[in-house]
């Protein structure tokens, strides 16, 4: 059982009582964010993932050498059941609108036609009040937290939602590291935590470890 006591005045079990999340990839994104959300209290986590664990996978995601050959939702689980008491939702399936989402929505994807099919399938929904869609290539990542149902953000958003073609191509070992996917996984649970307790939400994050340099744009409630 855990006991938030020490972050009581930081984020207390009350203001994430009623609170669901759903988080669609549990690669690099989304398996530390998960864990990260479960230590802090969050009840009610959903996770879809249609992949397995594979050995390029360990060094930069949440997962022990003895998960290999699992279903990601399924070793995630179990971690996550270990280090926080906490049954998770697990959606062994690659997620194309087949379940109604509501509550607030993570993205932890790969590619940007996933991330426009996610975006299909939630925008104009009053259930979900806050859509957080986080994007990593090697020491870089821009996270953008919106609501869907707001004419500004929608703006916003979709302006930003390029082809696959037009993403920046990263070399296949130059993609991922450890120490980027925990502060991603940090700062979305930082939004959570914000977004729980009606403080303002940052719209749009970006940092880049390599330069040290860390931006934020157009805060909102």
């Amino acid at each position: 059982m855990l006991d938030f006591w020490r972050q009581l005045d930081i984020l207390s079990p009350e203001d994430l009582k009623d609170l669901r999340v759903t988080v669609i990839g549990c690669g690099g994104i989304g398996s530390p964010t998960v864990l990260a959300l479960a230590k802090m209290g969050v009840p009610n986590l959903i996770v879809y993932d249609d992949d397995s664990i594979e050995p390029h996978n360990l060094p930069n995601q949440f997962y022990r050498i003895t998960d290999l050959g699992k279903k990601k939702v399924e070793a995630l689980g179990e971690i996550v059941e270990e280090y926080a008491g906490l049954k998770i939702e697990k959606r062994p399936e690659r997620f194309k609108g087949q379940h109604p989402l509501s509550g607030v929505v993570i993205s932890g994807v790969d590619t940007m036609g996933s991330r426009k099919e996610i975006w299909k399938h939630i925008k104009y929904k009053p259930g979900i009040p806050l859509y957080i869609d986080a994007r990593m290539g090697g020491e870089v990542a821009r996270i953008y937290s919106i609501n869907p149902c707001d004419p500004d953000d929608i703006e916003f958003y979709e302006s930003m939602l390029y082809d696959d073609a037009e993403a920046t191509e990263l070399r296949c070992t130059a993609r991922a590291i450890i120490y980027n996917v925990f502060i991603i996984a940090g700062l979305i649970a930082n939004q959570v935590k914000k977004f729980a307790r009606a403080e303002k939400v940052v719209r749009e994050i970006i940092f880049d470890l390599k330069t040290l340099t860390f931006t934020v744009d157009k805060e909102r409630r």
